[in-house]
């Protein structure tokens, strides 16, 4: 049976205690974490304990990029001490995207060297995607390919909602990357009009997106061993961490 994780971002407005044991007693077997989890190295043996407690193993995590380029070592300790194995900068600011072909290559290669000590430690290093990597430059090109370009030694969180509203097709990008994608994220977009309260997002499985020929294809074409339920504005985290884990088990 798949282990699934949980991205817990999703439940970033509940209690961090209470969310590890409500998605340990549903089934999930792993987490991914994100900045908030790692503000202290002292605090990790707390984390440690409740991670133990709840059964889940943090096997991924999303670090800042000024972290990774700035602190190397400190992600690593984290790692360490988390057994966390796959690493992936999460988001870059509006400010701070490139305007043009050159400069997402040249992002791409910042990204492969910021990430090389990590990588130099075994671990799984890479980029998470939202929509703005897929929006066709003047030129014709995409962020996204050119960050590749630019990193060809990275690998890719695919959080394949966000593929879809970046205009996208998911499973053609799914064949476009390939062995490239080592992590999936599996979220859902409500019906237009719905949903609005909770940013137009669904509960894995009761949106519009067919996720069960999505990760066929995600099987058949990614070296992806990670499967991240994520909800970005969920009204109910408990509601959704079950929707989401008993729809994917159908998957």
């Amino acid at each position: 049976m798949t282990d699934f994780s949980y991205q817990l971002y999703s439940s970033r407005d509940w209690d961090q205690a209470e969310t590890l044991a409500m998605i340990g007693a549903l089934g999930y077997a792993q987490c991914e974490g994100y900045g908030a989890f790692y503000n202290e190295l002292e605090e990790l043996d707390v984390l440690k304990t409740r991670l133990k407690a709840a059964g889940l193993h943090m096997k991924s995590g999303h670090f800042a990029l000024d972290m990774v380029e700035n602190n190397p070592d400190g992600v690593i300790a984290i790692c360490e001490a988390l057994n966390i194995e796959h690493v992936y900068v999460p988001f870059l600011m509006p400010d701070e995207r490139p305007t043009d072909a050159a400069g997402w290559r040249a992002f791409g290669a910042r990204l492969e060297k910021a990430g090389a000590p990590i990588v130099a430690k075994g671990l799984v290093f890479g980029w998470h995607n939202h929509d703005f990597e897929f929006a066709t430059l003047p030129t014709g090109e995409t962020p996204q390919d050119l960050i590749i370009e630019g990193g060809p030694s990275l690998n890719f969180e695919l959080d394949i909602a966000w593929v879809v509203r970046g205009g996208k097709d998911p499973i053609e990008t799914i064949q476009r990357y390939g062995k490239r994608i080592t992590a999936v994220h599996v979220k859902d977009i409500a019906p237009a009009g719905t949903k609005d309260d909770e940013g137009g997002w669904a509960d894995a499985g009761t949106g519009i997106m067919d996720w069960p020929a999505i990760m066929s294809a995600v099987r058949e074409f990614t070296s992806a061993d990670l499967f991240v339920m994520e909800h970005d504005n969920p009204s109910d985290h408990k509601r959704f961490a079950s929707v989401a884990i008993e729809n994917a088990r159908k998957f």
